[in-house]
């Protein structure tokens, strides 16, 4: 393929229409490119901390229209809008002191603020899925903030995969899922948060969790000297607040079973640590997240190890237990929504 050739489809609205998904190299050129593509209304998958983000113009209700069709996402599901500053963060959202010290302590890292919108901010009411809140993040990856940059404005972005199935941590799981549905690949290693951002909402003096991620509890609880409650996830078509609170999501094809202590015939088997289930040798395949129980490594490799084991004819996935504090509540709750009934 061409990648000279850029193929920014002007039909943006409806079903995806079809595209010739290209591959773009991250350097000077590469990223002058891809911020020239998201300026022109096309969509570029990008490399992020967390996973690789699906990028979209996010002051572009065509473009922010293009992407929702491109993941088949429900259009009630608000959107992240990333930023390069705190400055340009400001200009979009209206921040209390919580979400200061928020984002004064963690940003750019793996957190995203929901806060009150700016009556003249720029991010188009689609994105916001027409709420009167604005989901904001600084990313730390250095692609992802130079690709900011060069967009010159904020970007719109979830994950890069289909509405609902596992997350992508390499250029190669966008390719599988999206290659023709989007315009663009930025290429780059691995994501090494491997789970999304923490997501807390601050609209009022009561600041709540509403997605867990790569900022654990412990350090929200170290920066603001609070403990936060957790809203419960919603299975019906009630709009939500932010990316990732539908009830089934993240979803692989196979019906995975949580806090297996046992492994059934024909089952594959993602494990945790050094314990072994009864019925280890009728589990085919099988992949540990972290044999040293290493909760950071096991986020890490969590889609990617999904993604492995699911593969055709495998029908069911035994998920061993995994301690719930740190990042482990991000893994649980991970699992909990891909082990959810399916709308």
């Amino acid at each position: 393929m061409d990648t000279n050739q850029t193929s920014a489809n002007p039909d943006l609205g409806g079903i995806a229409p079809y595209r010739e998904t290209v591959r773009i190299v991250p350097d000077s050129a590469g990223l002058e490119r891809a911020g020239a593509l998201l300026r022109a209304g096309a969509l570029v998958a990008f490399p992020t901390e967390t996973v690789y983000g699906l990028g979209a113009d996010a002051t572009q209700a065509t473009a922010i229209a293009a992407l929702y069709a491109a993941k088949g996402r429900p259009q009630f599901n608000p959107l992240i809008a990333h930023v390069a500053t705190l400055e340009q963060a400001k200009k979009e959202g209206i921040f209390n002191a919580t979400a200061l010290a928020l984002a004064e302590r963690f940003w750019p890292g793996p957190l995203t603020l929901v806060v009150p919108r700016q009556p003249e901010g720029t991010v188009c009411d689609l994105a916001c899925a027409g709420l009167g809140s604005i989901g904001l993040r600084l990313p730390s990856h250095p692609i992802a903030r130079y690709l900011i940059e060069k967009a010159g404005r904020p970007i719109a972005a979830p994950s890069a995969n289909r509405s609902g199935h596992i997350s992508p941590t390499t250029p190669d799981h966008v390719w599988d899922d999206l290659n023709t549905r989007i315009d663009a690949v930025l290429e780059g290693y691995a994501s090494p948060v491997g789970v999304e951002s923490t997501i807390i909402a601050c609209l009022d003096d009561s600041p709540v969790i509403l997605r867990h991620g790569g900022i654990t509890r412990e350090m929200i609880t170290d920066c603001l000297g609070i403990n936060m409650a957790d809203p419960r996830p919603t299975a019906d078509s009630t709009q939500p607040l932010a990316p990732g609170m539908l009830e089934s999501h993240y979803a692989p094809n196979a019906i995975v079973r949580l806090e297996a202590e046992s492994v059934g015939q024909g089952e594959a088997v993602l494990l945790f640590g050094a314990g072994q289930p009864d019925g280890m040798d009728e589990a085919t395949p099988r992949l540990n997240l972290s044999p040293r129980g290493d909760l950071t490594e096991a986020a890490a490799n969590l889609y990617a190890y999904l993604r492995r084991l699911d593969r055709p004819g495998m029908n069911r996935i035994a998920v061993m237990p995994i301690p719930d504090h740190d990042l482990g509540a991000a893994i649980n709750d991970r699992l909990r929504r891909a082990a959810a009934p399916r709308p």
